[in-house]
């Protein structure tokens, strides 16, 4: 299998020092002059600080003696990735491009389905879609953007000449998550190498929090200049619960949890110490189904009830919006390039990866005569589980999601094993290539705007395509060049 590493166009081999990329060779400098131990030190030096200062996730498969979730550090790796300006260029017309489609997209679902219509989305793929909200149809949302804040999934992996071509590989539009990541790294990367950023024009991702609040103040539902933003967050024991205490301070809001909202006369509230304050936008963290008791699940204490009928009567903004999940189910990420040309009559300047739709016979078939081959995922699946992943799967393992895939076509797709390009890592024996992606956080509020960038997730394990951090990976800083 061809390999595209971003660093180097040929990787060093012994007694050799490979071929480095142009836009690395400052960097490819600075890093050959480094002494390993000296490297070591810092690497163990970002881990006591990110230790110290909490920047953990809960693993929920993984127990404690006393049955609690296991808190884990994502380790972070001291070998940023970089991006040529030009490169990022091209990414950026490409990511408002397909998130301006998405939001088209969600609204029309809900509203004239002219898409179904045209037959270019078989209708029962939404119908039947367990993220489609029947209760979000026909309700108007602000500036009709529904997926405010997203975190598109980018890969990179070698075409017949070897060049690195760029791919979509997923869109998360529900509640995306990492972003805290991306600005840690960058912080820690500037503490323990100041003198790397006074060689190199590193284009700034500090301002995140503040586009951030910019975009769910435009949200806002309400006449008044000054709209009270809240982040909603099931609580502590959420794995992501540090992002949420952490943005939620960077954008100086507060983070409440459902206990502290109620609702009364259709418009939304929450308990402060000097009484009732009303709330205009809510950045959410919790899943449909635990919003609102009184419309999804009965039993969820994580809500507020009343919160869809204040909603519907459009007196506060939920970001990102009811029912996003509609689009960013796997079974209809196949379709975002149909939907690119639809809406915005354009072709899709981003990829997607070839993807085999196993509802349908003849795709099923292939993917059953194939799966050694194949990454093969759950449609409904996330964060790296349900999935097979054919070349690093045994015998067994194939067959035993043959007989999953057999029961349930409809569940799953498959696309071909892209060789992910691989990074320079400093992991246990030393600087060696690890597989990569890309997450850029896109934000839509009065327009599509990002920091540049994004964060970097990094296959820790030799070989492995799998950098969830929940399996295993980790992350390392993304530097987007500025000249």
């Amino acid at each position: 299998m061809r390999q595209f590493d971003e660093m180097y166009s040929r990787l060093p081999a012994a007694g050799d020092a490979g071929e480095v990329r142009k836009h690395y060779e400052a960097y490819a400098r600075w890093l050959q002059a480094q002494d390993p131990q000296t490297m070591a030190a810092r690497r163990e030096e970002a881990e006591m600080i990110f230790r110290r200062v909490g920047i953990t996730f809960a693993v929920y498969g993984d127990k404690d003696e006393d049955g609690s979730g296991t808190e884990r550090l994502i380790p972070f790796d001291l070998i940023p990735r970089v991006i040529a300006a030009q490169e990022w260029k091209s990414m950026e017309a490409g990511l408002v491009q397909r998130v301006t489609a998405l939001n088209r997209f969600i609204h029309d679902v809900y509203h004239e389905q002219e898409i179904l219509k045209a037959g270019v989305i078989p209708r029962e793929q939404i119908e039947n879609n367990a993220q489609f909200r029947p209760e979000m149809v026909g309700v108007d949302v602000p500036n009709q953007i529904y997926s405010h804040i997203s975190g598109i999934d980018i890969v990179r992996a070698p075409d017949s000449a070897g060049n690195g071509e760029y791919y979509v590989l997923e869109d998360n539009l529900r509640v995306p998550s990492g972003v805290s990541y991306m600005l840690e790294d960058r912080k820690m990367m500037m503490r323990l190498f100041p003198e790397l950023f006074s060689q190199h024009r590193v284009a700034p991702v500090a301002h995140y929090p503040d586009l951030l609040l910019e975009t769910l103040r435009a949200s806002s539902p309400a006449t008044t200049a000054e709209p009270t933003v809240v982040v909603l967050t099931p609580g502590m024991y959420n794995s992501a619960y540090f992002e949420h205490a952490f943005l939620a301070q960077q954008m100086g809001v507060e983070l409440v949890e459902g206990q502290d909202l109620f609702v009364k006369d259709k418009f939304v509230y929450m308990r402060t110490t000097r009484g009732p304050k009303r709330v205009d936008v809510i950045y959410r963290r919790v899943d449909d189904d635990f919003l609102d008791p009184q419309v999804f699940r009965p039993s969820s204490t994580l809500g507020c009830a009343g919160l869809m009928e204040a909603y519907k009567a459009g007196h506060v903004a939920i970001c990102n919006a009811v029912g996003t999940g509609v689009a960013d189910d796997k079974s209809i990420y196949p379709y975002v390039p149909d939907m690119i040309k639809f809406y915005l009559g354009e072709e899709p300047i981003l990829k997607n990866v070839p993807t085999f739709m196993c509802r349908k016979p003849d795709d099923l078939q292939y993917t059953l005569a194939n799966l050694k081959d194949l990454v093969v995922k759950e449609v409904h699946g996330a964060g790296g589980y349900g999935m097979l992943v054919g070349p690093a799967s045994t015998k067994e393992e194939i067959e035993r999601f043959r007989g999953a895939l057999l029961a349930n076509p409809e569940g799953y797709i498959a696309q071909p094993t892209l060789s992910l390009s691989s990074c320079p890592t400093f992991v246990e024996s030393g600087i060696a290539p690890r597989h990569i992606d890309l997450r850029p956080f896109v934000l839509s509020g009065r327009t599509v705007q990002m920091v540049p960038g994004g964060l970097t997730r990094v296959a820790l394990k030799e070989g492995s395509l799998v950098v969830n951090s929940s399996q295993g990976g980790g992350t390392k800083d993304t530097w987007i060049l500025q000249d």
